[in-house]
């Protein structure tokens, strides 16, 4: 493994996690650049997703984990729409940054069942994609620092509502300008 070991992996984790939020928040980076930190971050660190989530460490670092790999490949599959290259190409890495959509809302649900739902709220978020309107809700640990979650998907929407931590209405995102932000 390429991270320290006597940290321990959630330190190293958490600690250049919060060190690219930073940078992002500061302008120091773009969000391309905070979205590509953090792949190639992941990638070095050789760590799978955990298949149990008994520690809500394990459950964010499975999150992060597939949030990830799931915008990295949906911005490949971007950049060939953009530059031309054959649609086919697109097409796999859309479906490869759909996959790890799925998963990444997999993973939230683990960590909210982990969590027994409590201290969590969620909202559909103010956008200015047209596209994300009325599909875009945010998810919060209440009780953690930097712990906000996305998703679009409507089997997980209908268990936050069923659970009752789903707030009707619409809220401007804690981080704004990053989900408006295109990369």
């Amino acid at each position: 493994m390429s991270y320290n070991s006597r940290r321990g992996l959630f330190d190293t984790f958490f600690d250049h996690r919060n060190s690219l939020i930073i940078q992002y928040k500061n302008g120091d980076i773009s969000k391309r650049e905070f979205l590509e930190g953090n792949f190639d971050f992941v990638q070095e660190m050789h760590v799978k997703p955990f298949s149990k989530v008994d520690s809500y460490e394990k459950g964010m670092y499975n999150y992060q984990y597939y949030n990830v790999l799931a915008k990295y490949y949906t911005m490949l599959a971007k950049d060939l729409k953009r530059e031309g290259k054959p649609e086919k190409y697109y097409i796999y890495y859309l479906n490869q940054g759909n996959y790890y959509y799925h998963e990444k809302d997999r993973a939230t649900l683990q960590l909210l069942r982990f969590l027994n739902f409590e201290n969590v709220e969620a909202y559909f978020i103010k956008v200015e994609s047209k596209f994300l309107k009325n599909k875009l809700y945010e998810i919060v640990l209440m009780n953690y620092q930097y712990a906000i979650f996305h998703s679009k998907s409507k089997w997980l929407l209908d268990i936050l509502k069923k659970e009752g931590v789903f707030v009707e209405g619409t809220k401007v995102s804690l981080i704004d300008e990053y989900i408006n932000e295109k990369y």
